[in-house]
Order: structure tokens, then C-alpha cells, then sequence
């Protein structure tokens, strides 16, 4: 897409509203009186081919008719029309267009046939196409003005930008932010994603000089891997670097396909979308009001320099609250100096709390805030402040918010500072000073202690190590695709163990020695060879899940032990699935693992989004404690290591009750090693490793079990 079609979709100069009606309440009039109306600083034009005039613009039947040169065509007729209507703009040499119509691919084949002729005309004429079935774009820069939706008002002017899958969604913000005073930069609903996506508007906002903080509301992603490498730019790597905000819909997996392996039953969409945002620096939200709220402090205040906090208030109750809320959303609270604490003590009252949360007393007025936020801004132990006020019959609400608002502005300090003054009846006026100055007022401090912890951690992620996506050198890739293949061209779409750990080998996973056996003798020859203990493992291209059939044997000590483990395997499998082709049994080491730690190291290859790596603590519980965490391949070297601290048991990694701590390095290799794995060998569907054993520090992990899935 290039960048003077978006200019034209973005920035127009001159508006054709196609479908412009006369109609008091149809779409088409609705948009073109906002336009009209809402101060548009070019020129719009009113096309009908039944009205000589609309609001009193004269009217053109055709685009083709306006003797002056059009940006951006707004399309409000029938589905059936809207191609020929864009041939016509494509003559017109109109570079931009918004399609509100709907009745498109949303209705079913025959739209979705339809929406293939659109698409198929925008891209004749290269031009920048947003929607269908969308509810328009909004543009608030001063030099622009331009509403182009049905929506019923303006939203003021301000530094936040929303994208919006959603029409009604996008109605929906649209109202709450009128309603509440938050000014937004753009607003641009893109509906079908017929030619325009979200990566397309992301990469104009990045360099919109009018917005400092962007919002998403997202039901799909068309382009997952670039959206992950330009939301990583523009959140953590650009100059201007700009917060990302998202609300995902849809949390379930519904009509999941059946899987064979762990990560395939494990990994709904939900935590593909939550792997994403974690990759990409997109801090994710529930609601539309956390999104606002997150965007406020975002948008409004400096970043904090850490998590330490301070909270200021006249009542014990509501610090104690956002005490509460601001620890349990990973916030710290400040420890102030000595120094800080000796001028507290002389300048508040003697009932006043000089520790953190700093309670001045219910009849604090406007200078008892203005000495204690002093204080507290000044302390070197603080990053940033809660202010929190509760209306008292003898507090003057608006003075104190004036003070609140110069100390915001003027401090030298230059700490974020989040206020909650919690009346509920004439705070509007209250909130606006408090606002018009920068400072985000919300109705319950737990809400602004939350805000704030969006705010550490988007500072958390533009501050961290960046490395690099690891390649390893050692591995066989050649080898590995030679496993593959041999399979595949068996029409096999199942690796036994042997071949399992075979491929695992080749791409450097610490593998437990072990051979195939096809005979009773062969298998006490290999447990000769191998040295005892040994267990032994059922080896067919039939039998995904061994233990299942009582097709495994463990702590084998002698050759005894292997000639019955043996004939027994052989006698159950037989008796669970006759059918089955049996190759022999699998001859491994036998490790002890009572003293290590059993995790899972999987694979999944979305249809969408590519290979998914999955790690958490291993086992036969693994399905029961979901203990895991997700990334989309390739990763980053610092994402293999908070892959590891993510999971609820990561304490088990690290050391607990005496414990001593676990290899560490060596499992963020194997999660690296998978990640590459994955990447380069295409055919492999889904793979586990279970257990992949973590041993102490310094003495690496061990694969003891694999099962590998390929594309058929």
C-alpha cells in the first residue's frame, strides 16, 4: 500500500460521499452531515444520482461527474453496487476509499463472492480500501476535521488512536470517550479487512505525528508475523515509541480438532493471541474501560522510572485499598527516606500517617496535599504517586485538584502522578482541571493503581535486554529431513520413538542413549550394550499413546527382567490392538528422575500463525494443571528465559524448600532448539517432549520420551 493512498484514506483533501442521502435517517445522509458539519477543512461532495441536492450541497449522480479532483470516496449503497461504484472511483483516480455498506462476506458465500469483486477492483486501481461493513474513519487533527462515520459525535481532539474491527464496538468507544472527555488522534474502523488491516493502519500511526498511543480492538489478525515485528517496532524501537493496547475477542477454542499431542489439546486461540501480545510488546486488556483508562495514564503522564509507589490520601480506607491493589498488580511500595519522613512528620498533623500510603486526615485542604505530593516527588525512593481524595463536607474538591494540577505540571520531579478524587456528583468539572493538566482522574483508586501498573510495564518492556533469535550451528538439518522424508514417503505420518529421538538428536537435544529392538534377543543384546537399568518401549507407527496399551516397561535391572518385560509388552499390545504393526521395542537408559524436575517441551503448527511452542511442568498431570506457557517460533533468546519464569511452578526451577535449583540454561537451549527446529523443518506438525527431565545446575536436562506428528 503506498504512502499517498493512505494520505488520501487518512488525510483527505476533498470527500465524495457516495450515497449521500436525503433521507433524515439513513446512513448515508447521517455521514455526510458529519462531514459536512463537523468543520471538514477540505471539501466534500454529496453523490446521488435521484437528488439534486443534499443539505443544501449540490449533488453529483456519479463521481465521475465532479469536475474536481477527488482523495477519498465514502461508500454508503447497496452491496450489489459497491463494485461498480469503485470502478468508477478507480476512473475518477480516487486513491482512498471507506466502504460503510455491508453485506459482504459477514452474510454468508454470496457476500463473501462479492467482497472477492471489491477487492479485486482496489487493487486494479491500488487503492487504499477500508472496510467493508465498517463504520467509517475519524481524523481530529485541525488541519483535517473529518468525521466520515454515522456515529452521533465528534470525539474531541487528543493523542490516542483506536482501530477497531468492530462497528458496534467502535459506536460503543466512541460514546464512552464523549462521555468521559478523552480525546482521540484517529479513529478508523476497518470492518472486513477486504484490502486495508490493522498492520497497514499501524504502520500510518507509527508515524502520525498526532498519536502518542494506539488502541486495538481485534476479532482475528490477517498477518500475524508482521503484525508481532511492527508492533515490536513501534512499541519498544522506534524514536517516538508508542504503547499498543488490545482487546482480543473471543477467549475460547470452540470446535477445537481432535489432537494427539499435549500442545495441540493445550493451545486454544487465546493463548496463541496472548503469546503474541507477550512477543510483540502489546499490553492486553479485558474491557473497554481498562482500555481507556490504561491509554489515559499512557497518553497523560511521563513513564515511571520503576515500580515504586507512593500513594498520598485523606482516608485510611481508600489507601489501605489502593495499597492492596497496587501490590497485588506488581507495583512496590515506596520506603520513603528518613529525610522525607522527619519533614512529613513536621509538617502534617500529629494524627496524620507519615508512612506509605501518607494519610493527611479527612479535613486536608489544598495546602496540606501541596506540601506532603512535594515531599513525597522529591524522595528518590518514590518512582510515582497515587493521589487520592474523598469528598469531605470541608474540602474545597476543586482547589485541591488545582494544586494537584500545578504540582503535575510544575514539580520538577517529573514522576507520574495518577489521581482518584472518588465523588461521584459534580465531578466533572473537578476531573476536567485535573485532566486539562495531564493528570488521569479515575472514580476508584484501584483502578488508578492498576493504570499505573500498565504503565511499569510497558516501561518494563521498552527497557529490556534485547537479544537476538538464536541459530544453532551443530545441528544436522539434513539428517533431520532425511527422518521426515523417509516417513512421509512411507506414507507414514507418525515417528516412532526411534525416529522421534532420532530427529531430536540431530538438532542437538540432550537424548537418553536407546536403540530399536525388533526381537526378544536383539533387546537383551541392546540392554547389554546400553547398561542396566533400561526400560523398554513399544515401537509402532500404529501406537501414538504406549502407555495406553501397557506398551512400556521401566526399571529393567537385568536380562531376566528385559526377556519378561519384553514378552509381556508384546502379549498386552497384542490383546489392546491386534491390527497394529508392531517394529519391536525401544531399548533406553533408565534415568532416576527423583531428583529432577519432570517438564514438557511441546510444538503445535497453527494453520494461522505458524509453529507455537509450549513449555511447563511435565508429566502424566500436565493436562490436569495446565501449567504452561505459549510463544509463536521464532523466539528471541530472552523470550526462551521468560518462558521459563512464567509458569506457576517456576519456583520448582529455581530452588524451593531447600531444593536446589535446576538447569536452567540448558532448558532455555532445548526451548531454542525447538524453536528452530520448528522453523526449518516445515513438515512437522506437532511434537512433544515429555518428560524432558531438568536436572541440577550444570548438569543439563534429559529427553526421555518424544512423540512427533507430521503434515500429511
Amino acid at each position: 500500500m503506498t504512502q499517498d493512498a493512505l494520505k488520501a484514506l487518512l488525510e483527505p483533501r476533498s470527500v465524495a460521499v457516495i450515497g449521500a442521502s436525503t433521507r433524515p435517517h439513513a446512513v448515508g445522509r447521517a455521514v455526510f452531515a458529519n462531514i459536512l458539519l463537523g468543520e471538514f477543512q477540505g471539501v466534500v461532495y454529496p453523490v446521488n444520482p435521484k437528488a439534486h441536492s443534499i443539505m443544501g450541497v449540490r449533488a453529483y449522480p456519479s463521481v465521475l461527474d465532479i469536475p474536481d479532483p477527488i482523495d477519498l470516496a465514502v461508500v454508503v449503497v447497496p452491496a450489489p453496487v459497491v463494485p461498480q461504484v469503485l470502478e468508477e472511483c478507480g476512473q475518477k483516480g480516487i486513491r482512498a476509499a471507506v466502504v460503510i455498506s455491508a453485506g459482504f462476506k459477514e452474510v454468508g458465500p454470496q457476500g463473501a463472492a462479492l467482497e472477492e469483486q471489491v477487492k479485486a477492483v482496489a487493487r486494479k486501481y491500488d487503492m487504499a480500501l477500508m472496510g467493508p461493513n465498517c463504520l467509517g474513519l475519524i481524523n481530529t487533527d485541525p488541519k483535517v476535521r473529518l468525521n466520515a462515520t454515522f456515529a452521533r459525535s465528534m470525539p474531541p481532539a487528543g493523542n490516542i488512536a483506536f482501530i477497531s474491527q468492530s462497528g458496534a464496538v467502535g459506536v460503543a468507544a466512541l460514546e464512552y470517550v464523549v462521555g468521559e472527555h478523552i480525546g482521540l488522534s484517529k479513529f478508523l474502523s476497518i470492518g472486513n479487512k477486504a484490502v486495508l488491516h490493522e498492520n497497514h493502519l499501524l504502520q500510518a500511526l507509527a508515524e502520525d505525528p498526532q498519536t502518542d498511543v494506539i488502541l486495538l480492538y481485534l476479532e482475528d489478525l490477517e498477518d500475524p508475523k508482521g503484525f508481532i515485528e511492527l508492533a515490536r517496532t513501534i512499541t519498544g524501537e522506534l524514536a517516538h515509541k508508542k504503547p499498543i493496547l488490545a482487546i482480543k475477542s473471543g477467549r475460547t477454542r470452540e470446535g477445537a480438532r481432535a489432537a494427539a499431542s499435549h500442545t495441540g489439546a493445550l493451545a486454544g486461540s487465546d493463548e496463541v493471541y496472548e503469546s503474541l501480545f507477550r512477543q510483540s510488546g502489546v499490553l492486553r486488556v479485558d474491557t473497554l474501560e481498562e482500555l481507556f483508562d490504561y491509554a489515559r495514564a499512557l497518553a497523560m503522564q511521563p513513564p515511571p522510572r520503576g515500580k515504586r509507589v507512593a500513594i498520598v490520601t485523606n482516608a485510611g480506607g481508600p489507601g489501605i485499598m489502593a495499597t492492596d491493589a497496587s501490590v497485588r498488580h506488581g507495583l512496590q511500595m515506596a520506603s520513603f527516606t528518613p529525610a522525607t519522613r522527619e519533614a512529613l512528620r513536621k509538617g502534617l498533623p500529629p494524627a496524620a500517617a507519615i508512612n506509605n500510603p501518607v494519610d493527611l486526615v479527612g479535613d486536608a485542604q489544598a495546602d496540606r496535599y501541596a506540601y506532603a505530593l512535594d515531599l513525597v516527588l522529591k524522595d528518590e525512593n518514590v518512582d510515582a504517586v497515587l493521589v487520592i481524595c474523598t469528598p469531605q463536607i470541608m474540602i474545597d474538591l476543586p482547589e485541591v485538584a488545582r494544586t494537584v494540577a500545578r504540582i503535575a505540571q510544575e514539580h520538577p520531579a517529573r514522576k507520574p502522578i495518577l489521581a482518584s478524587f472518588m465523588a461521584l456528583e459534580d465531578i466533572g468539572p473537578v476531573a476536567r482541571i485535573l485532566e486539562e493538566a495531564g493528570v488521569p482522574n479515575y472514580r476508584f483508586p484501584e483502578a488508578a493503581a492498576r493504570a499505573l501498573a500498565e504503565m511499569v510495564r510497558y516501561v518494563e518492556w521498552v527497557h529490556r535486554t534485547r537479544t537476538p533469535i538464536r541459530v544453532f550451528e551443530d545441528v544436522d538439518r539434513e539428517a533431520a529431513r532425511a527422518i521426515v522424508q523417509r516417513a512421509l514417503q512411507e506414507g507414514r505420518t507418525f515417528l516412532p520413538e526411534p525416529e522421534a529421538h532420532a530427529l531430536l538428536r540431530a538438532y542437538g537435544f540432550p537424548t537418553v542413549p536407546g536403540r530399536l529392538a525388533r526381537t526378544e534377543e536383539d533387546a537383551v543384546a541392546a540392554a547389554a550394550e546400553i547398561g542396566y537399568p533400561v526400560v523398554l518401549k513399544i515401537v509402532s507407527p500404529h501406537i501414538i499413546h504406549k502407555f495406553d496399551v501397557g506398551g512400556v516397561e521401566l526399571n529393567l535391572q537385568d536380562e531376566d527382567a528385559v526377556r519378561r518385560a519384553y514378552r509381556c509388552i508384546m502379549a498386552r499390545v497384542q490383546a489392546a490392538m491386534p491390527e497394529a504393526e508392531i517394529w519391536g521395542v525401544y531399548v533406553q537408559q533408565y534415568v532416576q528422575a527423583r531428583d529432577a524436575v519432570e517438564t514438557i517441551l511441546g510444538m503445535n503448527r497453527d494453520p494461522h500463525f505458524g509453529p507455537l511452542l509450549m513449555f511447563g511442568l511435565g508429566g502424566v498431570y500436565v493436562e490436569v494443571l495446565k501449567d504452561v506457557t505459549f510463544r509463536i517460533a521464532p523466539i528471541r533468546e530472552l523470550s526462551a528465559y521468560r518462558m521459563l519464569q512464567e509458569i506457576r511452578g517456576h519456583a520448582l526451577l529455581t530452588g524451593f524448600r531447600g531444593q536446589p535449583p535446576r538447569d536452567i540454561k540448558a532448558l532455555a537451549q532445548c526451548i531454542m532448539r525447538l524453536s528452530q527446529l520448528a522453523v526449518e523443518i516445515e513438515e512437522i506438525e506437532e511434537l512433544d517432549i515429555n518428560p524432558l527431565l531438568a536436572l541440577e545446575k550444570g548438569q543439563g536436562a534429559r529427553v526421555l520420551d518424544a512423540r512427533v506428528l507430521l503434515r500429511g
